[in-house]
């Protein structure tokens, strides 16, 4: 069966792809397993001229490349143009870094000298979402190709025109044969690659089903693997917060992307003392938003990706409110083509309401009262996931001392939570585990190996 690509703006299809036979994906599967003892040899600058070319082609492409994310799951244009940019930055990043991030460590011991090295693994599977089609295959590809891993890419399928784009910049950078490698596939053909002995690694991102299912099929296999899954943030605003300031990054961080981000925020928990202020100024906010089509600059809120994911995220909002949250704003889907839902505002969401209990991936923000610090902290931690969070005071100590406490893998104090080359980013709980970016992303997918020498 061919996958399709719709545009979420219009509802209307783009283009058919054909999947590969089984004799294409042997010769991909293959062309990586050769390739893997070749590039793992290869000089860590060599590796890294490799990146450097594909960051270089990112920039030169950033339009084009921008307007087919932006056509096939809806994402803003100017957000896809900046999404081009980030993964530019990455690939730079381990360009320049990866000698220092994989160098020996010498260890002192019993031997005449000691030490660890990083050497690769071997091909790497990377199963990626549809919400960020070029920065989250990129975030594991850049560092997994300067350590020396050869990686395939199963995309989502809706999205199979930014996995074919994204294989031919490894191509025109003149990367190796078996390299780089999209697989189109659908997800009933993964499993197999997952459980393949060519394969020595996978790191998917996306939902906690997935993340569990495919983590059975690799353990069972003993392969590596980094889940990086759902998310139910917590952004939590103190009484001495920056109210103007809170709520502008509050607006930006739940409605980026149509709020289809694992590391949006989708719980504001907010202490009383300041609760009716906050809300009010957050209505405001979220009325200023305008849907239209993503490609142009002035829409400032777009698409969901598929149709389902609106009516999952309506079901939601309905049980919500149905279990005795208020409804601000929104609520609904909007009645025009394409996949539009109402950018929605709940009030007195708490336990037992799909808003509090699960990952709403979407457009609407979710207001949890608490009644002081105390008890914000309680209910931050109060969930499955533990992938992001934020607090937000002037007191920068404070902060520091509360966002220590969060139960989560990145905590932020007065900033958006976001992914950076140069930190870790992962999540803990049933947000997944592992590590991507950083020096622990690159550590991710090689052999820390012991020397020991008399």
């Amino acid at each position: 069966m061919p996958l399709q690509s719709i545009n979420p703006y219009t509802g209307e299809p783009l283009e058919q792809i054909e999947t590969i036979d089984e004799t294409a994906l042997e010769a991909a599967l293959d062309a990586a397993a050769r390739a893997a003892s070749a590039w793992g040899s290869r000089p860590v600058a060599e590796r890294a001229r490799l990146l450097h070319e594909v960051a270089a082609l990112l920039r030169t492409r950033t339009r084009d490349l921008a307007r087919w994310m932006t056509l096939e799951m809806g994402k803003l244009i100017g957000e896809a143009e900046a999404e081009i940019g980030k993964c530019a930055l990455v690939c730079d990043y381990y360009a320049e870094n990866a000698e220092r991030l994989l160098a020996d460590e010498p260890i002192a011991s019993d031997a005449s000298r000691s030490m660890v090295v990083h050497q690769p693994l071997g091909p790497v599977l990377a199963v990626m979402p549809w919400n960020f089609p070029f920065w989250q295959v990129f975030r594991c590809t850049a560092p997994a190709i300067a350590a020396g891993n050869p990686v395939l890419l199963k995309h989502a399928s809706n999205v199979p025109r930014c996995a074919l784009e994204i294989e031919r910049l490894f191509e025109d950078a003149g990367a190796p044969d078996g390299i780089f490698s999209t697989l189109l596939i659908d997800a009933s053909r993964a499993e197999g690659v997952v459980a393949d002995p060519r394969v020595r690694g996978v790191s998917l991102t996306g939902s906690d089903a997935a993340g569990r299912r495919v983590a059975s099929i690799a353990g069972e296999h003993l392969k590596r693997t980094v889940l990086e899954l759902g998310g139910s943030d917590a952004f939590v605003v103190l009484e001495d917060a920056d109210l103007d300031e809170a709520v502008a990054t509050a607006v930006r961080s739940r409605f980026l992307n149509a709020g289809q981000s694992c590391i949006a925020a989708k719980r504001f928990i907010v202490v009383d003392a300041i609760a009716e202020a906050f809300v009010a100024r957050l209505r405001t906010a979220i009325e200023a938003l305008v849907p239209g089509n993503p490609l142009d600059p002035k829409t400032t809120l777009a698409p969901l990706a598929r149709a389902d994911l609106r009516d999952t995220l309506h079901e939601q909002v309905v049980a919500s409110l149905d279990a005795g949250a208020r409804l601000i704003l929104g609520g609904q889907p909007l009645d025009r083509p394409g996949w539009f839902y109402a950018a929605t505002l709940l009030d007195a969401v708490g336990p037992g309401m799909p808003a509090y209990d699960d990952e709403l991936f979407g457009p609407v923000a979710a207001v949890l009262r608490a009644a002081d610090e105390g008890e914000a902290l309680e209910i931050a931690n109060d969930t499955r996931f533990g992938l992001g969070g934020s607090v937000w005071t002037r007191d920068s100590a404070r902060g520091e001392r509360f966002a220590r406490r969060m139960a989560c893998g990145c905590a932020f104090v007065n900033g958006l939570v976001k992914s950076d080359p140069r930190l870790p980013f992962g999540g803990i709980k049933e947000s997944g585990y592992g590590r991507e970016l950083g020096a622990s992303g690159i550590h991710e997918f090689v052999n820390a190996k012991t020397l020991w020498i008399r």
